[in-house]
């Protein structure tokens, strides 16, 4: 029995000693087998505490976030980025936003109306109008008669850019054949016949004026028209008053800026306001201090078209102003040269015609030492002393707003001595020459 129960124990003891030995193998097994996987170098040295593969528990929890994080900049928040990005100013969402669809049927044109050394632009939109100056008081007859030659006997707008009688001057014949809802102008008051007659008219309709506000905007037809000047008024410099308006019609648009000169057009560059346009109707009759270089690159007009006399005392339009559109490749259109200048759109495009001459050199200065006096009609001068036309006298000539009338034309009464030129000849001669027959005597 003894011995029966030692042989148990001895096999007791030996199956106990062979546990411990195959305990150590798969300690030591596994043990290499960590160290092997431990040997690999981590990816990045911030995630060394985590020296073992996560578990595919951590994994479906996110556990790979961590090393994604160390090698990818996070994506901004929502909030972040509004914060980071600048905000479009409202000029610049003015001049980004997508232009209005034109409707069906909707039509568009301006009309630079051939006044001499003066302003006037009638534009026309879906049936409504607005009258931009209207060149010198003697050109009240003529601005009736292109009204009424239109049967526009009512303008939605009335605008006098500045209170210079080259403006103001003809808009009492406008009030004279047609009603007017709004009359817009810088200044209520102004110490001229011109203007107090201008006001007069108004008066009689039950119309004050407005001054506009730069930034305001309002609607002609499907066109919108948008105030940029003036941004300050200085009174004592009317030029720099003047009505800076861009009127937008589909993907077209038209900057018109009366007189104003350098000091108002850096004013409007400060303000940031939206300025290319297609076409630009040249400041000031094309004076040397308007139409900058830094206004006209951001203008960057297709077209341009300059109101101006022929022969006019003050150079117009300066040679600084014609190189600075040859350098920009600007079309320019002239009603010295080619008398009336209408624009047509469609919305997409724009076209023009003219009155005369569309071949014209538009780009060469016409001043007193010019070659292209040689357009100009030769005259006869009256005799000394006298106040009649000589005799054989056929023509009164006017070389500022480029007619012609009979000598008992009542125009003749009202023009100036300066610009009032006698000729003897026919009367193709001279509209040959670049003039027009006056629309009230009809030589």
């Amino acid at each position: 029995m003894k011995r029966l129960v030692s042989m148990l124990l001895t096999i007791a003891m030996l199956f106990t000693l062979a546990g411990c030995e195959l305990s150590e193998d798969i300690i030591t097994t596994s043990t290499e087998a960590s160290t092997t996987e431990t040997a690999i170098p981590p990816q990045n040295n911030d995630t060394t505490e985590q020296t073992a593969p996560p578990s595919k528990s951590e994994e479906s929890a996110g556990g790979t976030e961590t090393n994604t994080e160390s090698t990818v900049p996070p994506s901004p928040t929502e909030d972040q980025e509004q914060a980071d990005s600048p905000s479009p100013t409202e000029d610049q969402e003015q001049a980004d936003s997508p232009s209005p669809e034109i409707p069906e049927h909707s039509s568009f044109e301006v009309h630079y109306i051939d006044v001499g050394q003066a302003d006037a632009a009638l534009v026309l939109c879906d049936g409504q109008a607005m009258l931009i100056d209207g060149g010198n008081a003697e050109d009240s007859d003529l601005i009736y008669s292109y009204l009424q030659k239109l049967s526009l006997d009512h303008l939605e707008y009335i605008v006098c850019s500045h209170a210079h009688e080259d403006h103001v001057g003809g808009l009492a014949g406008a009030l004279n054949y047609a009603t007017v809802s709004i009359a817009y102008c810088p200044v209520t008051s102004y110490d001229s016949r011109a203007f107090n007659s201008f006001t007069a008219y108004l008066e009689k309709q039950g119309i004050s004026i407005t001054v506009p506000t730069a930034g305001d905007s309002f609607s002609l037809g499907s066109a919108t028209v948008h105030v940029l000047g003036p941004i300050s008024t200085d009174e004592s410099e009317p030029n720099n008053t003047s009505i800076v308006l861009r009127i937008v019609y589909g993907e077209t648009s038209f900057l018109f800026t009366g007189d104003a000169e350098r000091e108002e057009e850096q004013e409007i560059l400060d303000a940031g306001y939206p300025l290319e346009s297609t076409v630009l109707k040249v400041g000031h009759h094309g004076n040397a201090n308007s139409t900058t270089d830094p206004f006209l690159r951001e203008i960057m007009p297709q077209y341009a078209v300059i109101s101006v006399g022929a022969g006019n005392p003050y150079g117009h339009p300066a040679e600084e102003t014609l190189s600075r559109l040859r350098d920009a490749d600007v079309k320019v259109y002239r009603t010295d040269m080619q008398g009336d200048v209408i624009c047509t759109s469609d919305g997409k495009n724009v076209s023009f015609s003219v009155e005369r001459n569309e071949e014209a050199d538009t780009l060469s200065s016409i001043g007193p030492n010019s070659a292209q006096q040689d357009n100009l009609p030769p005259v006869t001068e009256s005799p000394e002393g006298s106040d009649q036309p000589p005799t054989g006298t056929d023509y009164v000539l006017n070389t500022n707003t480029h007619k012609f009338h009979y000598p008992s034309c009542s125009s003749v009464d009202q023009m100036s001595e300066k610009n009032k030129q006698y000729f003897t000849g026919t009367r193709d001669e001279i509209i040959a020459m670049g003039y027009d027959p006056c629309k009230r005597c009809k030589p």
